[in-house]
């Protein structure tokens, strides 16, 4: 699959989304689908974690810079961030990554689809629950693919 859009045009802009990220000088407003998206593939890719420790540096980000806005913890969902976390690691495994990393961060953001593919395996009752919210749950529309 060949990038239609490009994102990014360096690993720096890639890493600047981290930092940004990070240090919470991220807008709210600008941490779109697309910023976490980043985020999970520079932990992923850039930094070559695992799922469980780009799941925790995740949360953990998430937190402070939710925190740092102060916005209502209630709007982390430990079962989103982990499904887009599995999603990405998925891409990446059947990804050349021995391209820029520009080139593949285009790509995955085209391939991950928008906000609205963690529907097609869960319900919004279901990820709405508190037991969504605080940890792992497993889909109720149809099992994952990946």
């Amino acid at each position: 699959m060949t990038a239609t859009t490009d994102y990014y045009r360096s690993g720096e802009e890639i890493e600047t989304v981290v930092r940004d990220f990070e240090s919470c000088t991220t807008k709210p407003e600008d941490f779109n689908h697309r910023a976490h998206l980043t985020v999970a593939f520079a932990y992923l890719h850039l930094f070559r974690l695992n799922v469980a420790e780009a799941t925790d540096r995740m949360r953990a980000g998430l937190y402070r810079f939710v925190d740092h806005n102060d916005i209502d913890r209630q709007k982390y969902n430990e079962t989103i961030t982990i499904f887009w976390i599995k999603r990405v690691h998925s891409f990446l495994a059947g990804a050349d990554t021995e391209r820029l990393a520009s080139d593949i961060a285009n790509e995955m953001i085209e391939a991950c689809g928008g906000t609205k593919l963690v529907y097609e395996y869960y319900s919004k009752e279901r990820l709405s629950t508190d037991e969504a919210r605080t940890m792992w749950v497993e889909p109720d529309v149809k099992a994952l693919d990946f």
